[in-house]
């Protein structure tokens, strides 16, 4: 193995109501056994950043955030891994990769659920290791854990739309796949931002009649030019559906979907991920109608290997490119956020490249630390652990 070390920086998190820090430490340019290298070059803020960023859920502190990204591979260690589909891991083949690393033989992975494996890491979610901190998407570089499900990104996909399926994508491939089959269905969908937006398509993409509920004008008319055929906002009833996917969070939008459900109808509730109320549920209904509720959390190899597919096949014929917006640098970490939460698109762009410093064969030095002054809003602290919650 090399002994020679890269330069890298990352945005290291404080905590709510503390600015982004940018760090600039070195890591070995030889990754460990299993291990991939990968340079970041574009990363995206998640919804579920921005929960945690203003507090609204439990996570590590220090962390370095960010689990949407898409790079290119640097550098693989012994034994290194394939790709879903059996494709060689090499140096400059361009990637995403899971939110998730899973030790493949514990009770869960082998029951299939590898996403709620008993030994999860989770990139974006863990507690920073300054010795091993490169394990979020808010960095120039990643280094990929084994366990780690990869999937090369076809040329002609580009990186922006390639980013979100890292997350958003794959998890709506993973709520399609729960709701069954799609051709002639009735499909509601709740929320008209990343996942909705993705799931419209997807699902009239399928065969399905789409109605798409958002309170927001902008997100509806955007809806529309995804598939979807009805839109409505949120005070209008949606009539009956066959399946009901809830991607907003909104515990009004759980309740909505769980109403519209015809008999024999399915639930699929993938965007609940952070503390809300409790929504009842009537178990003579629930029986009586033949009816389904499940949940998405995380999501298995094969839905991010649909998820680059689904793109790959479709980003020419809906606007994919225009739900991310802006070109961060990692220091102005902040001011993506900030400007993630009133934007008109779902995502902000961030270009860990902006300013990269280059390789050098010599020791470790200190850490070098700028604080980002760009402090998020404030609110009350979740209390749910964000990799099995």
């Amino acid at each position: 193995m090399s002994d020679e070390l890269l330069d890298v920086r990352y945005a290291r998190w404080d905590g709510v109501d503390r600015p982004f820090t940018l760090v600039t430490t070195t890591t070995p340019a030889s990754p460990g056994e299993g291990e991939v290298l990968v340079r970041i070059d574009l990363a995206t803020v998640c919804g579920s950043d921005l929960h945690t960023v203003n507090g609204r859920r439990a996570s590590p502190v220090p962390a370095l955030l960010g689990h949407e990204q898409v790079g290119t591979v640097l550098a693989v260690g012994p034994g290194a891994p394939s790709c879903v589909d059996g494709t060689p891991v090499v140096p400059g083949r361009r990637v995403v990769w899971s939110v998730t690393a899973s030790c493949g033989t514990c009770p869960r992975c082998l029951r299939g659920h590898p996403q709620k494996c008993r030994e999860l890491r989770k990139y974006g979610h863990e507690p920073l290791d300054e010795q091993a901190p490169l394990l979020g998407g808010f960095a120039t570089h990643c280094v990929l854990l084994p366990g780690t499900a990869i999937v090369a990104v076809p040329e002609g996909l580009p990186d922006a739309v390639a980013a979100p399926a890292s997350c958003a994508t794959a998890t709506v491939a993973a709520a399609i796949a729960a709701a069954g089959p799609l051709e002639g269905r009735e499909v509601l969908v709740t929320g008209a931002g990343m996942l909705g937006l993705t799931a419209v398509a997807m699902a009239a993409l399928g065969g399905a009649r789409v109605t798409a509920v958002d309170p927001s004008p902008a997100r509806r008319a955007r809806a529309a030019e995804f598939g979807a055929t009805r839109v409505l906002d949120v005070g209008e009833p949606p009539g009956r559906a066959d399946i009901a996917l809830e991607l907003s969070g909104s515990t009004d939008a759980v309740r909505m979907c769980l109403s519209a459900l015809d008999i024999g109808g399915t639930a699929v509730l993938a965007g609940s991920v952070s503390p809300a109320d409790a929504v009842p549920v009537d178990p003579e209904w629930l029986v009586r109608g033949l009816r389904t509720v499940t949940g998405v959390h995380n999501y298995r190899p094969a839905d991010l290997d649909a998820a680059v597919a689904f793109l790959a096949a479709r980003h020419a014929a809906h606007p994919f490119a225009e739900l991310v917006e802006g070109a961060h640098s990692l220091g102005e970490l902040g001011a993506a956020v900030r400007a993630a939460r009133g934007a008109d698109a779902p995502r902000q762009a961030v270009l860990p490249g902006l300013g990269r410093a280059g390789s050098h064969p010599r020791g470790p030095g200190a850490q070098r630390v700028t604080p980002e002054r760009v402090t998020p809003e404030r609110v009350t602290p979740g209390t749910r652990d964000p990799r099995h919650g």
